[in-house]
């Protein structure tokens, strides 16, 4: 080679990139357009750390009262500074949310997004006297890792190792004909959410940047991209080393398809300039480009950490996460809208696991059940599903300092995701096998 490239570490890095991008070949057998009126799409955001959620929807009436009792001194928001929110199925009570979320307010009261009550991972129904006698429950009930993994898996009690969205598009893989290895994206890294009995989770940055942009085989003057391209151009005897070169530079062709497939969203659709921004920006480009891949069901994955407050500032650290959680995915909702399609997208968020109602000082401490959001023109929005929890200290739902027994498992909400998503009764038993053991399967989310 002419250039002073060290070959030993390209041939590292093209490892790793060729990893990611050998799948592309099949690109060139895309199709000139997908029947976009079948497509669906599900996007799951996680909250890395167990977000507290019991600042992200507070009571704002009478019960109030016991909310600021439990988290007093530190962490009780004032009652005046939470974002009222009409929602139907709370029993006449009445909520608000965390006040760094007017994004995800407007979304709620324009019937855009619900919240699901006390979500958490179950093996089977239970009560608070069947917990204190030591019921069957998911293993490491309190670890960060094994509680992502079981909110991922679709599988609290540990049985399973791939993700329940890897799956789900699996079970759809020929709606999406060659390129159906595209039906699981990660814009935020690994993600056992996406990965599949056969397929992994395809993984893009937000940037859109790809493992060989650093090579223009047109630039002469630059010594990197013209030793690449001397590398490539250069025949092998060794019939594997000559099959790694091929494979690298068919990834390299495929790269630029998929750049181009990357076509900017329409006009008038802006994100913030925030990690989760820019992730939501790219799963907007990429559902964009559905129709130039071919892809009918697609499923995204995308995360913002920071939620592991045990002795933090927590009220200033989750003013600043949910702040950029609640403009992202109002900018998300309102790039769908804009592009036709917000009833064939659905977001929802996801987390470790909730917090301690009561603080251990500027924090708080592991816990269980949480509230989330589902946000897309398909669901029921400005509902409360599910069951919120008794707020008081020992409690009939508080298992400890303020840790609530779930009254509804990811699993059911699983499952009411892939119902919506297209799978077959029959199929969601088999993505979710422990749902069936619950009252309802599924959750009515959708329309």
């Amino acid at each position: 080679m002419t250039t002073s490239i060290n070959r030993r570490h390209f041939l590292a890095r093209s490892v790793h990139a060729g990893a990611g991008l050998s799948a592309l070949s099949m690109l060139g057998a895309m199709t000139a357009a997908a029947q976009s009126d079948d497509y669906k799409a599900v996007v799951c955001l996680f909250m890395y750390g167990g977000n507290d959620s019991n600042n992200l929807l507070v009571p704002t009436d009478a019960n109030y009262t016991q909310y600021a009792t439990s988290r007093t001194p530190v962490l009780a928001l004032a009652q005046n500074s939470l974002l009222p929110v009409t929602l139907a199925g709370t029993g006449g009570r009445s909520y608000g949310l965390h006040p760094a979320m007017a994004g995800v307010q407007g979304l709620v009261n324009t019937g855009k997004a619900s919240v699901i009550a006390n979500v958490g991972t179950l093996v089977a129904p239970m009560t608070k006297a069947q917990y204190d006698s030591g019921a069957a429950r998911p293993p490491n009930l309190f670890s960060h890792s094994d509680q992502q993994q079981a909110w991922q898996t679709g599988t609290p009690d540990g049985t399973q190792r791939t993700g329940w969205a890897g799956r789900l598009t699996e079970m759809q893989a020929a709606s999406n004909g060659v390129n159906a290895l595209y039906g699981g994206v990660s814009v935020a890294g690994n993600a056992t959410f996406l990965n599949g009995n056969q397929t992994q989770a395809y993984k893009v940055s937000p940037s859109g940047n790809f493992g060989f942009d650093f090579y223009n085989p047109s630039n002469t003057t630059d010594p990197v991209s013209a030793g690449v391209a001397e590398l490539l151009a250069t025949s092998r005897e060794h019939v594997l080393e000559q099959t790694w070169i091929k494979t690298i530079d068919r990834s390299i062709e495929n790269q630029r398809v998929l750049q181009n497939a990357l076509s900017a969203p329409a006009a008038g659709i802006t994100f913030p300039d925030t990690g989760l921004g820019r992730q939501l920006q790219m799963i907007t480009r990429l559902i964009v480009a559905r129709e130039r891949l071919g892809l009918k069901r697609q499923a995204f994955f995308a995360s913002i950490g920071g939620f592991d407050t045990h002795g933090d500032d927590q009220l200033t650290r989750q003013n600043q996460l949910l702040g950029e959680i609640s403009a992202a995915v109002a900018a998300f909702s309102a790039a769908t809208t804009t592009l036709g399609i917000a009833d064939k997208v659905t977001l929802f968020t996801a987390s470790d696991f909730s917090r301690n109602l009561k603080s251990n000082g500027q924090g708080s401490d592991h816990a269980w059940g949480a509230h989330h959001l589902v946000v897309g023109g398909a669901v029921r929005g400005g509902q409360l599903f599910g069951q919120f929890p008794n707020l008081a200290l020992n409690g009939p739902d508080d298992v400890g300092n303020g840790t609530f027994l779930p009254t509804t498992s990811v699993d059911q909400l699983g499952a009411s995701v892939a119902q919506w998503f297209g799978v077959s009764g029959t199929d969601v038993d088999t993505l979710f096998p422990l749902a069936g053991r619950f009252a309802s399967k599924t959750l009515p989310i959708f329309r």
